[in-house]
């Protein structure tokens, strides 16, 4: 295989016309530059300079590897510029995914803002499950407060961003609908649920803090979707909680009350790849999501970033 250092020295003799000038010029004896151009040619197995008066001159091979030694150098050029550029977040690719609920009041505006800082950066966003993705740099999830289960992944750093409170969902004429605007948990025990979260970390976050108000719910409809469990509460067959993000536009036979005693809250996390937080444009992001805030949501207090 050929040298491609090797090959930048000939270029170096063969566009000064000496070995002696192009030793000069690289900084080499000119004995190294002898040396490497000897030892270029037997990886080649071709003469590539014939002397010429005083200095040198390519023969045919060593005109072609002088040209594509051209070429190369032209590529590393863009490539250390290219390098730079990513280096310096100006220019890159980051993978995104996040869950339904998180897009318009959350990743949305973050996005918007990070676009306005980064124009040369391209984000592919699309959403997934609520699991991290091996194959992107960045993932929204909710995890407990203090991250468990994936903080430990090899390779993966979790960065709380936000959280999201759940709000008692409640039809039109309920008895606790007239009641203030924030009703205490346990008030929900004796009800019947619509339940609207699938089993994981959102669902936790509900049952426990029904267990510490004292009860367990009462599910009396099995729902998946935020916007149909609106539709199960309207038409009067039961109470649900669903969070801030998920309710979206109102269903207009449901009133929507905050709780206390205690509040349940999803904690939103991003699930960040560690060799990705070398990138600037991936730092520049999870601080547009971190420093956004949803209607309704709790900031975070953070110390020293990642």
């Amino acid at each position: 295989m050929l040298d491609v250092r090797r090959m930048q020295v000939l270029r170096a003799v063969v566009t000064s016309g000496s070995v002696t000038a192009a030793a000069a010029n690289l900084g080499y004896t000119p004995s190294a530059v002898s040396q490497q151009i000897a030892a270029l040619e037997k990886e080649a197995g071709i003469e590539l300079l014939e002397r010429f008066g005083r200095g040198v001159r390519p023969t045919a091979a060593g005109r072609l590897l002088t040209e594509h030694a051209a070429v190369i150098g032209r590529q590393v050029a863009e490539a250390e510029t290219a390098l730079a550029d990513l280096r310096a977040g100006r220019t890159g690719r980051i993978a995104v995914r996040y869950f339904a609920t998180a897009g318009a009041d959350l990743v949305a505006p973050a996005l918007a803002r990070f676009r306005a800082e980064h124009p040369g950066v391209r984000v592919d966003l699309r959403i997934a499950d609520g699991a991290p993705d091996e194959e992107a740099d960045l993932t929204l999830v909710v995890r407990p407060r203090d991250g468990g289960g994936d903080a430990s992944r090899a390779g993966l750093r979790l960065v709380h961003l936000v959280d999201d409170p759940y709000r008692a969902v409640l039809p039109k004429g309920h008895p606790l609908a007239d009641r203030r605007t924030t009703l205490d948990l346990g008030a929900l025990a004796g009800e019947p649920w619509v339940g609207s979260e699938r089993p994981g970390p959102c669902l936790d976050a509900v049952l426990e803090a029904c267990a510490a108000a004292g009860f367990t719910p009462d599910v009396a409809v099995e729902c998946e979707e935020y916007a149909a469990a609106q539709g199960f509460v309207a038409a009067g067959l039961g109470v649900a909680l669903i969070p801030l993000l998920g309710l979206g536009g109102h269903h207009p036979h449901v009133v929507v009350r905050r709780l206390r005693g205690p509040e349940p809250v999803r904690s939103i996390h991003a699930a960040v790849r560690e060799s990705s937080l070398a990138l600037p444009a991936v730092r520049g992001l999870l601080t547009a999501l971190r420093e956004e805030r949803p209607p309704g949501s709790r900031p975070v207090r953070t110390g020293k970033g990642p």
